[in-house]
């Protein structure tokens, strides 16, 4: 005669209540998140009910429009750049891949504080001395602000590394697919513009907007430059208040609540990416 399931088969067979769902739900959540989460409700107490707090974070505040200008133009301008100088380390072209190769371990080896003051101060007044000697134009240093400098230096430094990027991109499309392309009368332009980019760009894309995440971060070494970020903001607002703590916990609270969203928003990038390819 047949045996009636035990209670522990029961209990698995049926479906979760409501509240067992939750519960697993709340424990999927990762508890470095409940962390941040909560040093950010912290964080917004203390600039709402401590008036020092307050009166440095709407001081501070005004900046935070250069940071995003800054990182979003400038990581416009690296991608065209890495792309370009990742193909041309993949071209068989000798002058275009040594070319991509001189810019690539140019950058790569020399820190990026340092880059930005030698493309700021070197680099710029090089560009405009030349295009001045060869009478294409009449420029004048002073015309090219300090803002404009960093971004242009942000978008070198990156460009080099995103270069590394696409490149590995690239080669993790099959060859396979671009013979396909041949068979089908397109020649090599074409081939790399329909075929392999689009996958290229598609297998990358998490990479990309991680090193968009980073570039956020790494926009506050323009504040060397006397750019009005809010790192720079943060350091007048100190340096005229003598209130040292109140600046720094703020500019911190505020860098580290936009890393948080981007992070979160590469994650759930990735999470539909590897949904999109499971179907």
């Amino acid at each position: 005669m047949e045996q009636p399931p035990s209670l522990q088969t029961m209990d698995i067979l049926s479906p979760p209540s409501e509240g067992n769902q939750f519960g697993a739900r709340l424990g999927r959540v990762p508890w470095w998140f409940v962390g941040l989460i909560l040093i950010g409700l912290g964080a917004i107490y203390i600039i709402v009910t401590k008036e020092n707090y307050r009166e440095a974070f709407l001081f501070i505040k005004p900046g935070i429009k250069t940071t995003i200008n800054i990182s979003l133009v400038s990581y416009a301008l690296s991608l065209v750049l890495g792309l370009f100088a990742g193909l041309g380390r993949l071209s068989k072209n000798v002058f275009f891949n040594n070319l991509a190769r001189l810019y690539i371990e140019f950058v790569r080896g020399i820190p990026m504080l340092v880059l930005i003051f030698f493309i700021a101060f070197v680099g710029v007044p090089i560009v405009i001395d030349l295009v001045n000697g060869m009478g294409i134009g009449n420029l004048d240093i002073q015309a090219v602000s300090m803002e404009n400098r960093a971004v242009i230096a942000l978008a070198v430094t990156y460009g080099a590394f995103l270069a590394e990027i696409f490149r590995a991109g690239i080669q993790s499309i099959g060859h396979g697919q671009v013979e396909a392309a041949y068979s089908l009368g397109m020649n090599g332009f074409q081939a790399m513009r329909f075929i392999v980019l689009p996958q290229a760009v598609r297998n990358v894309l998490p990479a990309l907007a991680n090193d968009f995440v980073a570039m956020v971060k790494d926009s506050s070494l323009v504040s060397v430059l006397a750019v009005r970020d809010i790192t720079q903001t943060a350091r007048l607002y100190a340096g005229s208040t003598f209130r040292f703590r109140e600046a720094y916990v703020t500019i911190s609270i505020m860098y580290l609540t936009m890393t948080v969203i981007l992070s979160l928003l590469v994650q759930l990038l990735e999470r539909r990416m590897q949904a999109g390819e499971h179907r």
